[in-house]
């Protein structure tokens, strides 16, 4: 279904819908926040009506479930898109760089293709499955033994699970970073190790990821160390583990014994 040529175009269009979400963050009536209590605002709307007109325009009628819409639990389409049209609002709110727009293309419960774009960064990260994980159109590495343990979270000081991480587990630095998709590809680039969250995750957050892990022989697992997996509900309650090797998914299952 996706295509190579179709692939590109699709690929260049989605980055032109990226740049103009960093480019609204100038613009009063696109800042509007529309539900306080889930910081959604006018920009999350728009861009998932921008994206879901380019995935249709390209690949046709077909199925597509957004962070932006309710979707209702059940039996998932055997073939659909799953898209986060901006995944950390608050961090494009706020004029930080930390904020992505991505999806992911699923057939019978597997992420086939990922790709996340972080407009304020100029980075692309996308995956095809069987065809490897890219950062700005270069191969990445599948990832090597290293003793090095680099953190990423998303606040200025390690908190929660992370802080924990840091007391208890030999971290040689700890990184500050934006949103869940953002974090987990810095992973996929080495900038850092270990990403992990005690918090719910929803499939959106993560999708693309899937892919991108998966072509890289990495680990995205919740924290009792099961592989995430797009089946069963859209919420994922046990937290979240993208790690670079098994040893450090093993640490943090071990870390509260």
């Amino acid at each position: 279904m996706l295509g190579s040529t179709r692939l590109v175009q699709f690929q260049n269009s989605f980055i032109s819908i990226g740049d103009e979400i960093a480019d609204w963050r100038s613009q009063k009536s696109v800042r509007e926040v529309l539900e306080p209590k889930k910081f959604k605002t006018v920009a999350d709307k728009k861009a998932h009506d921008l994206i879901c007109l380019l995935i249709q325009d390209t690949f046709g009628d077909v199925v597509i479930l957004s962070e932006e819409e309710d979707i209702k639990e059940g039996k998932r389409p055997d073939k659909y898109w799953l898209i986060d049209p901006i995944d950390g609002t608050a961090s494009w709110y706020d004029g930080f760089d930390g904020f992505v727009t991505q999806a992911a293309y699923i057939e019978n419960d597997v992420s086939l293709y990922g790709i996340v774009y972080a407009p304020a960064m100029n980075k692309l990260w996308t995956a095809i499955k069987g065809q490897g994980a890219f950062l700005n159109g270069e191969r990445l590495s599948s990832f090597k033994e290293s003793n090095r343990l680099y953190l990423i979270d998303n606040y200025p000081e390690p908190r929660r699970i992370a802080k924990k991480i840091v007391e208890k587990l030999p971290v040689d630095k700890y990184i500050e970073c934006g949103s869940l998709g953002l974090k987990s590809c810095m992973v996929a680039a080495g900038v850092a190790d270990l990403f992990v969250k005690d918090v719910i995750i929803r499939d959106w957050d993560i999708a693309p990821v899937l892919c991108i892990f998966e072509e890289l022989n990495g680990f995205v697992t919740d924290l009792n160390g099961n592989k995430i997996e797009l089946k069963g509900s859209f919420v994922k309650e046990n937290g979240l583990v993208v790690s670079r090797c098994s040893q450090l998914v093993t640490d943090i299952v071990n870390l509260e014994k």
